[in-house]
């Protein structure tokens, strides 16, 4: 059945592509927020173990999310683990070390990356794409990343 919610069948599908992006840059900062709640050891181990886990848990309702509106433009969230790496501009995690400054520095700098992208993608998809509801959508999951860089950043100091 056709999508009929007044944008192109072009600009949505622009539009689900870039959520795509997205949804993989969402599941690796997942992964590798999971990895951090697993792995983490230190004299402040059981502080950041939890701290990961509501992370992980806000990412996961995130995902979902996304996968959604990927859905309700028509299109198919794409769902593999190779799709995901073939898509997102974030790298795997590797360390040496399971100290929780290391695994906060990392994170802190997938948010942000994240956010900086997202924040480069609100207008196009606004303006160009003529999917403001998408637009305002990015811009929520952009506010949360900003909380949860913020929840990150002040752990170093």
């Amino acid at each position: 059945m056709q999508t009929g919610i007044g944008i192109s069948e072009e600009d949505r599908s622009k539009t689900a592509q870039e959520l795509c992006v997205f949804l993989a840059d969402e599941f690796v900062l997942y992964t590798k927020t999971r990895h951090a709640h697993w792995n983490v050891e230190g004299s402040d181990f059981y502080e950041k173990h939890k701290f990961f886990e509501s992370q992980y848990e806000e990412l996961d309702e995130m995902i979902d999310d996304v996968a959604e509106r990927i859905r309700a433009l028509g299109h198919y969230a794409p769902a593999s683990l190779k799709t995901f790496l073939e898509l997102t501009h974030l790298t795997e995690l590797s360390r040496e070390k399971n100290d929780g400054a290391g695994f906060v520095k990392a994170l802190l700098a997938d948010h942000e990356s994240i956010i900086i992208r997202m924040r480069e993608k609100i207008n196009l998809i606004s303006n160009d794409y003529k999917d403001a509801g998408t637009g305002d959508f990015i811009t929520g999951l952009m506010e949360t990343h900003e909380k949860m860089a913020w929840m990150l950043r002040v752990q170093l100091r």
